[in-house]
């Protein structure tokens, strides 16, 4: 799985993510790649969650 579709598994919109949080963004993509995606999502539940609000997926 890669970064963009985890975040997408998660609702959050990757580019408005990326656009306006770089720093966040670059970090997670770094640490995602060097851990299983469960292990990611313990280690950032509570943080996902924040940026979940604040970089809603829309769908239409």
């Amino acid at each position: 799985m890669e970064f963009i579709e985890y975040l997408r598994s998660k609702n959050i919109n990757p580019n408005l993510f990326e656009k306006n949080d770089t720093d966040k963004y670059q970090l997670w993509n770094q640490e995602f790649s060097q851990m299983h995606p469960k292990s990611f999502t313990m280690q950032k539940l509570f943080e996902i969650n924040n940026i979940r609000r604040k970089f809603p997926l829309t769908k239409y």
